[in-house]
C-alpha cells in the first residue's frame, strides 16, 4: 500500500467544496484535466501536450515539505460534483506576501467554483499573508471576474510566458490587502 505524505497545509471547506492538499491518487484526474489544452493555454506553467510523468512530478513537489507552493484540489465529491474538479495555489513571495493561481477543468466552468475557493482561501489565510497578487492572461477575462469579484484590485499590465502556448502573453495584474 503507497503511504500518502502528510502536508502542513490545513483542509478548508465551502458549501460545495473541500479544498485539500493534492494526494497521490489525483494523477488520473489531474491527468485528464490539466491535460486538456483549453486549460493548459489559460496557465503560464502547464505543458500541452501533458508529457507522461508531468501530473506524478507535480504532485511529488506540491507535497514537498520544502516546497514554496501550497496547491490544494478543489474536491467536489462530497456535493456530488468530481473528486477533482480544478487546483488552487498559493506560491510564497517575500514580505508576507504570495501569488494564487487556479484553474477549473472545462467541465465545471461557469458554475461558480473558482470565486468560490478563492473566497474560501482568502477567508483562511493558511499562510498569514499580508497581501495576494494574482495575475491572468489579458485573453481569459473570466479569471479576472474572479479575482475582482474576490475584492481583488488591479495594479496594471505586464507579461508572462505561457509554456502550452510557447509564447509570451499580456496578463492583468491584481492584488489583494489582507491585513490593513
Amino acid at each position: 500500500m503507497i503511504q500518502e505524505p502528510i502536508t502542513n497545509q490545513p483542509t478548508i471547506e465551502t458549501p460545495r467544496l473541500v479544498l485539500r492538499p493534492l494526494r497521490i491518487s489525483d494523477r488520473g484526474l489531474l491527468d485528464l484535466y490539466a491535460g486538456d489544452e483549453r486549460v493548459a493555454r489559460m496557465t503560464s506553467s502547464i505543458p500541452h501536450p501533458l508529457p507522461p510523468g508531468a501530473s506524478e512530478a507535480f504532485i511529488k513537489g506540491a507535497l514537498d515539505p520544502n516546497r514554496i507552493e501550497d496547491v490544494w484540489v478543489l474536491d467536489g465529491l462530497e456535493t456530488g460534483l468530481a473528486e477533482l474538479v480544478g487546483l488552487i495555489g498559493l506560491e510564497r513571495m517575500d514580505r508576507a506576501q504570495s501569488e494564487i493561481g487556479y484553474w477549473i477543468a472545462p467541465a465545471f466552468w461557469q458554475m461558480g467554483l473558482a470565486r468560490e475557493a478563492v473566497a474560501a482561501l482568502l477567508a483562511a489565510n493558511p499562510q498569514g499573508n499580508d497581501t495576494i497578487f494574482g495575475s491572468v492572461f489579458q485573453d481569459n477575462p473570466a479569471s479576472a471576474r474572479v479575482l475582482t469579484h474576490c475584492g481583488f484590485t488591479y495594479v496594471g499590465d505586464a507579461e508572462s510566458h505561457s509554456v502550452a502556448r510557447g509564447a509570451t502573453v499580456n496578463t492583468w495584474t491584481y492584488h489583494k490587502c489582507l491585513k490593513e
